[in-house]
């Protein structure tokens, strides 16, 4: 499918756009030509999700290129689900994250959604009923082509549930929020300035991991400072989050290695100039 077929198509009334998600599997497979399926096995049961529906209508190529998602698809065993966003709205991610957020039981999927005029938000969707439909979302940072970028997922304020932690605008003064699901909003409970988790332009998002000392800790989150040239271990202290420890880079982060660390509370990261290093929980008040 076109992005002009995407568009004619997003013209069409909501209640029969979401007939023709639901039935078109074409429709269905008609993925972001960068983006990546997400796929976790819960409970006995297999989720996979991805974006569809590719749309120029936004222009920011924040990760390379003008095309952004238009749709959020789930498969869930054998049954699909969609949303289709408004001409208002993109999905400014590649790929979506599936997570038990509430330990409910079901998993919700988290995205990036940009409003043209306001700028990107949180938004989380999950299945009520027989619909995917949204549940939460964090305010949107106000401007057009304003982007942010999600750094990990964890209980990290030790409040027995999953908070979202993000680098809103992290190309210019970057700063990690925590949000914390409260009914309908991803309430923002706590920021911290001076971080990147991505390359102006670049398709790779992730540049950051979350790690845990051991099981009676709170866990960390590891992320890049503003010029990526610097690790910092950031952790909830005092009713307050900060960087705990840091460590110096020979060049900046290109990327998180996923399972390249021989230990639980150890990250691996690629750095631009192909070396690699290591950052561990043990770090902590060293730099």
């Amino acid at each position: 499918m076109t992005v002009t077929a995407c568009l004619k198509l997003l013209m069409l009334p909501a209640v029969l756009i979401g007939a023709l998600a639901m039935k078109d599997s074409a429709a269905a497979q008609d993925r972001l030509p960068d983006g990546d399926v997400a796929k976790l096995r819960h409970n006995g049961t297999t989720y996979v999700a991805w974006y569809g529906t590719p749309t120029d209508r936004y222009g920011h190529a924040i990760l390379g290129d003008g095309i952004e998602g238009g749709s959020l698809h789930l498969k869930v065993g054998g049954k699909a689900y969609a949303v289709i966003l408004p001409q208002d709205q993109v999905f400014e991610d590649r790929t979506p994250r599936i997570v038990d957020l509430n330990g409910d039981g079901q998993p919700e999927i988290v995205t990036i959604r940009a409003f043209l005029s306001a700028g990107a938000s949180v938004a989380i969707y999950g299945l009520q009923g027989d619909q995917l439909v949204e549940l939460a979302s964090s305010r949107s940072i106000g401007r057009t082509n304003r982007w942010l970028n999600i750094a990990g997922i964890a209980d990290y304020l030790g409040t027995g549930q999953k908070q979202i932690a993000f680098v809103e605008t992290p190309h210019i003064g970057g700063t990690l929020q925590i949000a914390r699901w409260q009914g309908n909003k991803l309430k923002l409970t706590h920021a911290l300035r001076g971080f990147s988790n991505h390359k102006i332009g670049a398709r790779e998002q992730n540049l950051s991991a979350t790690v845990y000392a051991d099981a009676q800790a709170l866990p960390y989150v590891i992320l890049p400072s503003n010029n990526r040239k610097i690790l910092h271990i950031v952790g909830y202290k005092d009713g307050k989050i900060e960087s705990l420890g840091q460590k110096a880079l020979a060049a900046p982060v290109a990327r998180h290695v996923p399972r390249a660390q021989t230990e639980a509370d150890c990250a691996a990261f690629e750095l631009e100039n192909g070396q690699r290093t290591q950052m561990c929980a043990s770090d902590i008040n060293a730099g």
